[in-house]
This record gives structure tokens, C-alpha cells and sequence, in this order.
């Protein structure tokens, strides 16, 4: 309660009005102007609260959204990297994400500099400290100022931390100058994100890098132009919002599960083609099989019906012979002979005819099966298909669904505009309604002592 004036204790027609107008609440921002006994008095609104939410701090949710986005990138690269189980090079994606990522990091807060070409903001200023503070950084740095081609320090920079991921060195380095801040003050706003914690937990992250290889060849590369290097659909919504660490982990975790059943799919879908090719080809080994057989049973038939012919003929020459009565015992023999020769050719072509019949329905039934197995992987392989296009179709919604969440955050953020423009219009008013306060106080001071001069007239 803050006392501002204290009331006549006689009470007069003109007191009473000013009495009755005081009693007339006047709401000041979280502030009532009322009368308590003999005094005018100021109470604080405990159930009317006429002030909004204190807004979070916009430059510490770019710090939490460069680290989370850093996050993502260290470890989506680590896990592809170690996985993909080589060297990597220069036109790996996740790579070129994570040096876009940390060319924002560097970025952030970079006070700018005016030079008599204009204003100019790098942090490759920041990054030639390491050659100060770490002697054997200074090979990286020759190395950069070596290099054709390289003509702003932008591009420097960029050199500087592949070369420096490639020696392994980047952790070490980054922590060497975030624990100068004194020195890093010069090119970097208070609140910058390498001022501050977050710039320390990506220099720890970084020493996971140092279980990969990297073989990046700068030369012939145009590094001073800006890289466009496409970010996924949740870079434009972390500009808005931060995400915990739970909110990461359950993002990772679709993200990997998605790439995963895509894999699996994939890996699917090429044995499957595999096994098709490979029955095609028994398909037409099979049939080519076939072929020779048919031809081998026509063949077989033909000597049969010759050896029926010949048979049949031996048989006449036989009666013959029988009705002449004038037989030769020798010639008889060797008949006898030569036809019992025949008989059992006869016999063993049409076991062979039997066996290459059997072969025959055998080749048969296995082209049907193989048709049927054919026909049941190749109704696998357009299910697979269906459910590739409905994750394509899912990974769609959800970047509609992004691009929604983004118009919405913008939407939010206009209106948020808006709210403030209308806080400081009510701001303004209260400040108009304190001086007009004020001038009120003033003037019962002055009637309560015109009041006071008139009761001793009157006495």
C-alpha cells in the first residue's frame, strides 16, 4: 500500500465529492486507485492480471535450436558413416549437412565489422585464433592461405573446418577457443551461441567425429559461393520452436525406423528380382532340356518303328524259309540270332522311351510349379511396390504437414506482433492515465486546502 495523501478529518460538501469520485475505481496496468479509511491508496490487482506471459528469449531459442539441429546432424552423419563403412568424400550428403550446420553455429551472434569495401561478417577471424592458442594448428592455417582459388574469408572458413575434420582435430580445436571467451568477445556478441553453454556442448559432441575417415578434395571447389545444401522439413519449424531432448530422440527414432523399413524393402525387392532372374533362367534351361528330349523321344519312336519294320520283315523271310521245306540249318540260326537281337534292342529302346516319358512329365510338372512361383513373387514384389508408394505417400503428408506448422508459426508470430503493438498502445494510455492521476491528486491537494482556508473563514 503506498500512501499519497491524507484526508481533512471534518468532512465538507466538497471532500465528500471528492471522497464519492475516489471511490470510483480507476484501474492503472495491475494497479486500483481506491479510499481505505483516511486515505487515498494504490492496491494491487491479485485477481485481474492485465500483463501478459514474459515471452522467452528469441536468441536463446536460436542457441537450443543451432545445438539441436547440430545434434542431428553429428550423430544421422556418424551412424551413415559407420555404416556405409568407407572413406568418406565430398559428395557424401550428411557431410555436407553437418558443415552447413556448423556454418551456422560459427555464425551466430558474429558482431560485424566496416571496412572501407563495407560490412563484413565472418568468423574467420574467430577460427585464425586456434593458430595462436595451439601452435600445431598453424599447418591447417598455411594450408588455407595455400590453397588457389580461395579469395574471401568465408571460404577460408569453410576450408579450415575440413581440413581440421579431416586431421581429427576439430573437437579439440573448437574447445580451444570457446575456452578463450575473452578472445572470442572480439568478433562475438555476449549471447552468441559460442559464448554461451551450447557452444561447449557442441565442441563434446564433435569428439564422436573422430571415428570417421574423411578424404574431401578442395581443390577445384568453389567454397566462397553459399553451398545449398536442401535441410529436412524440420529445419523451418526449429526457427519457431525448441524441442527437447525426449522430442529429438522419439524424431531420430522415426527417422531411423523409416530408413530402415526402406532398406529392408529395398533389400527385399532385389532378392526377389534375384530369385526371378534366377528361375527365369532355370525356366529356360528347363525348357531347352525339354526340347533336346522331345527330340530324343521322336528319335527313339523312329527306331522303334524300324525295329517293328525289321522285325516284321524277318518274321515274313522266317515263314518263307518255313514253307520253302528246303531250310538252312545256318542261315536259320543266324536268323534266330539276329532276331533275338532285335527283340531285346526293342526291349531297351522302349524302356529308355519309358524313362525319358517319365523325365518328360517330370520337366512337366516342375515348369508349373516354377510358373506358379513365379507368379506368386512377382505378386510380392507389387505388394513391396504398394508399400513403398504409401511410405512415399506418408513422407508427403508429412511434409504438408510441416509447411502447415510452419504458415501456423508464422501466423503466430504476426499475431504476437500485433499483441505487442497493442501493449504498447495500453502502455502509452497508462502512462496518460498516471499523469492525469496525478493532475487529480494535485488538484484534491489544492481543493483540500481551499477547504481547509475556508473552514477557518468560517470559524
Amino acid at each position: 500500500m503506498s500512501d499519497l495523501t491524507p484526508q481533512s478529518e471534518t468532512p465538507t460538501p466538497t471532500t465528500d465529492k471528492i471522497t464519492q469520485a475516489a471511490r470510483e475505481t480507476i484501474y492503472l496496468c495491475n494497479f486500483r486507485v481506491s479510499v481505505d479509511g483516511e486515505w487515498l491508496c494504490l492496491r494491487e490487482l491479485n485477481d485481474i492480471s492485465l500483463t501478459p506471459d514474459p515471452e522467452p528469449d528469441p536468441i536463446a531459442i536460436e542457441r537450443l535450436n543451432l545445438m539441436n539441429m547440430a545434434k542431428l546432424s553429428i550423430k544421422g552423419l556418424i551412424e551413415s558413416a559407420l555404416n556405409l563403412g568407407r572413406t568418406l568424400d565430398s559428395d557424401y550428403a550428411p557431410l555436407q549437412q553437418f558443415f552447413v550446420v556448423m556454418e551456422h553455429c560459427l555464425k551466430h551472434g558474429l558482431k560485424t565489422k566496416k571496412t572501407f569495401l563495407g560490412q563484413n561478417k565472418s568468423f574467420w577471424g574467430a577460427l585464425e585464433l586456434v593458430e595462436k592458442l595451439t601452435p600445431e594448428a598453424g599447418e591447417i592455417t598455411a594450408s588455407v592461405k595455400d590453397l588457389p582459388g580461395l579469395k574471401t574469408p568465408l571460404g577460408r572458413g569453410r576450408a579450415w573446418l575440413r581440413l581440421a575434420l579431416m586431421q581429427k582435430k576439430l573437437s579439440d580445436y573448437m574447445k580451444t577457443i570457446i575456452n578463450r571467451k575473452d578472445l572470442l568477445s572480439e568478433f562475438y556478441e555476449p549471447n552468441a551461441l559460442m559464448m554461451e553453454e551450447e557452444g561447449a556442448v557442441i565442441a563434446g559432441l564433435l569428439v564422436g567425429l573422430n571415428v570417421i575417415d574423411a578424404n574431401l578434395c578442395m581443390k577445384g571447389e568453389d567454397l566462397d559461393s553459399q553451398v545449398l545444401t536442401v535441410f529436412s522439413v524440420f529445419s523451418s519449424i526449429l526457427s519457431f520452436c525448441s524441442f527437447s531432448d525426449g522430442q529429438i530422440t522419439a524424431i531420430l527414432d522415426q527417422k531411423n525406423y523409416v530408413e530402415e523399413l526402406n532398406r529392408h524393402l529395398n533389400a527385399s525387392v532385389n532378392n526377389l528380382q534375384a530369385k526371378v532372374d534366377a528361375l527365369e533362367k532355370s525356366n529356360t534351361k528347363l525348357t531347352e532340356e525339354l526340347a533336346v528330349a522331345n527330340n530324343r523321344i521322336i528319335t527313339l519312336q523312329e527306331d522303334v518303328e524300324r525295329v517293328k519294320e525289321e522285325s516284321s520283315y524277318q518274321l515274313e523271310s522266317r515263314k518263307a524259309l518255313r514253307s520253302d521245306s528246303a531250310p538252312d540249318g545256318q542261315a536259320l540260326g543266324e536268323t534266330r540270332k539276329q532276331l533275338k537281337e532285335e527283340t531285346l534292342l526293342r526291349l531297351d529302346v522302349e524302356k529308355e522311351l519309358e524313362v525319358q516319358i517319365g523325365m518328360k512329365q517330370e520337366m512337366e510338372l516342375s515348369m508349373k510349379m516354377l510358373e506358379k512361383d513365379i507368379c506368386e513373387k512377382q505378386d510380392a514384389l507389387v505388394e513391396l511396390r504398394q508399400q513403398l508408394e504409401d511410405l512415399r505417400a506418408i513422407n508427403q503428408q508429412l511434409t504438408h504437414k510441416s509447411q502447415s506448422a510452419d504458415a501456423s508459426s508464422k501466423q503466430k508470430s504476426e499475431g504476437i506482433a500485433r499483441l505487442e503493438e497493442k501493449i504498447n498502445q495500453m502502455t502509452g494510455t497508462v502512462k496518460q492515465m498516471e499523469s492525469s492521476e496525478k493532475h487529480l491528486v494535485k488538484q484534491a491537494r489544492n481543493l483540500n486546502s481551499a477547504a481547509g482556508k475556508l473552514l477557518q473563514l468560517q470559524q
